[in-house]
């Protein structure tokens, strides 16, 4: 049964690269019969957080704030996709994320990290992964780190090299595993 697993980018940067991995990853999940539309950041363009959604009256929501908050309802996981900061998270990731909580509750997500460097971003999901579990949506205990991702993945989201597809498929693979357990379990109600 197909998912639906918005992937959400992580950077606004003007020469950011991230974009390549959400691109990579939408083809792959879409491959698979799931939808997998992107949630980015610099097309929203979200005021810094000042008021969640929950904390609009009803019907009074930005329109941008609406929206995702229908898209995350009908989700049955998350794919972030996270660049490093400073050993951290973006903002305008945390920021996006911060809008919303009830939205994330009981739905797993994945995290693909990735640097211009050698260590493919895996500080920033370390704290990535504490936040996500706060907002009720656990990571998956797999990582996809992609480190040098300029030469990794092209502008057009083809991978060059064939481990990234690899790893990919079984990171992939363990995330339909969770959101179609979490759905199932959802069925008949939650603990609160």
């Amino acid at each position: 049964m197909p998912l639906t697993i918005p992937v959400i980018l992580g950077s606004v940067r003007t020469d950011r690269i991230g974009n390549r991995a959400a691109q990579f990853l939408i083809a792959q999940l879409e491959a698979r019969g799931h939808a997998a539309p992107l949630v980015d950041p610099a097309e929203l363009k979200l005021p810094l957080l000042d008021r969640m959604y929950k904390e609009y009256p009803a019907g009074t929501a930005p329109e941008p704030l609406q929206r995702l908050a229908d898209l995350f309802r009908g989700s049955d996981a998350f794919l972030v996709v996270t660049a490093e900061y400073n050993h951290g998270v973006p903002p305008a990731l945390s920021n996006t994320l911060d809008h919303f909580l009830e939205e994330y509750f009981w739905r797993p997500s994945a995290i693909c990290c990735y640097s211009a460097g050698q260590f493919g971003g895996v500080r920033a999901a370390m704290a990535l992964r504490a936040m996500l579990a706060e907002m009720g949506m656990s990571s998956i205990p797999s990582l996809l780190p992609i480190p040098r991702l300029q030469k990794a993945i092209d502008s057009q989201g083809i991978p060059a090299e064939p481990w990234i597809t690899t790893a990919a498929n079984r990171f992939l693979d363990e995330l339909e595993w969770y959101a179609e357990a979490l759905r199932d379990r959802r069925q008949p109600g939650t603990p609160y």
